[in-house]
């Protein structure tokens, strides 16, 4: 086997795994309430992220000149 095909088939089965140990931790334990916090937290802080780094690429991105238009 070669070493893509083993790396994903290690990526599948972790992702597999990690989503059991997320499910039991927040159906099934007694950090569900900090699990569920944390997850809602970790969403939003990557959408707002995501929106920053949109903002500082439009802000520290130079116009290229076909894009600069005349204000006559």
């Amino acid at each position: 086997m070669d070493k893509r095909k083993g790396m994903g088939i290690t990526i599948f089965v972790l992702c597999i795994g990690g989503f059991f140990v997320y499910a039991y931790l927040l159906m099934l334990s007694e950090w569900s309430p900090i699990v569920l916090q944390l997850s809602v937290l970790m969403i939003a802080g990557g959408i707002l992220g995501v929106i920053a780094w949109i903002g500082y690429v439009m802000a520290t991105t130079k116009p290229s000149p076909a894009s600069i238009t005349s204000d006559d």
